[in-house]
């Protein structure tokens, strides 16, 4: 599938800022954080925006140098240029004002609740567990990037029958910080997410559905999670799927 370069050669700092001060643009581009390609229709439904508007910010992205394009056929998936690029954005996005660009978080669907993310769990699910096993000191935020494993969190993990000498050996990076694209918040990536991930799906705590990233949490699941972690899945799904996106928003103003 051949991919079109970005036009820009370098990098202009003062035009990425202007480009990035559109809440439209930073939408689309937190959709593809997570290395994914998607189409211009799949992003300007994920900004709220027209077909039309989206390919016309969709452009000034790719010039800039931040996306670039795929052609399959007569299809065009758009994705992020590179890691490097991948990485500046997260950082930018760590700096910016929690209230803006945050449709996709305010969308009640299950993907936002809970996907995979590279094998990893991410929605707001994946935060709400990257967030138990920080409170309950298994792993410690190292840095921007990394998470630390605790001592503590060794032994909960290796319980699991999680192979950590194994992960530390793979090529893989081992607990990273990853930035939720919905949830803009950071959830546990890395080999280490993908293995607990993958433990969890194992015992059929969770269940993946199938052709889709969408996650789900099965009964077994939702004992076992607040028994580990002391997340209660059923009342963290109701208050996701019920909250009034209005009145959340006016929160985040004030």
């Amino acid at each position: 599938m051949p991919a079109k370069p970005a036009t820009a050669t370098h990098f202009d700092v003062s035009k990425i800022g202007k480009l990035l001060g559109d809440s439209s643009r930073v939408e689309m581009i937190s959709s593809l954080i997570d290395g994914r390609s998607l189409t211009a229709r799949e992003l300007a439904h994920g900004a709220g925006i027209s077909a039309s508007t989206a390919s016309f910010h969709l452009a000034k992205l790719v010039d800039a140098g931040l996306l670039m394009v795929l052609s399959q056929g007569r299809h065009h998936f758009y994705r992020v240029a590179s890691p490097e690029v991948g990485a500046a954005i997260q950082a930018l996005l760590r700096l910016a004002p929690s209230g803006k660009a945050e449709p996709a978080a305010r969308r009640k669907t299950q993907v936002c609740f809970a996907r995979t993310c590279y094998g990893h769990l991410a929605g707001v699910l994946g935060l709400a567990v990257a967030e138990a096993l920080q409170a309950k000191g298994l792993i410690e935020a190292c840095g921007e990037e990394d998470f630390l494993l605790t001592r503590k969190g060794e032994r909960f993990f290796k319980k699991l029958e999680i192979d950590l000498d194994g992960l530390h050996a793979g090529r893989r990076l081992f607990a990273r910080q990853c930035l939720d694209w919905s949830e803009r918040k950071p959830h546990l990536g890395g080999a280490l997410g993908q293995a607990f991930t993958e433990s969890l799906i194992k015992r059929k705590w969770l269940r993946k559905k199938t052709g889709s990233r969408e996650i789900h949490v099965t009964k077994d699941g939702q004992a076992a999670l607040r028994k580990l972690l002391g997340i209660r899945t059923e009342a963290l799904s109701s208050a996701f799927f019920t909250a009034d996106p209005a009145k959340n928003a006016t929160k985040r103003r004030e």
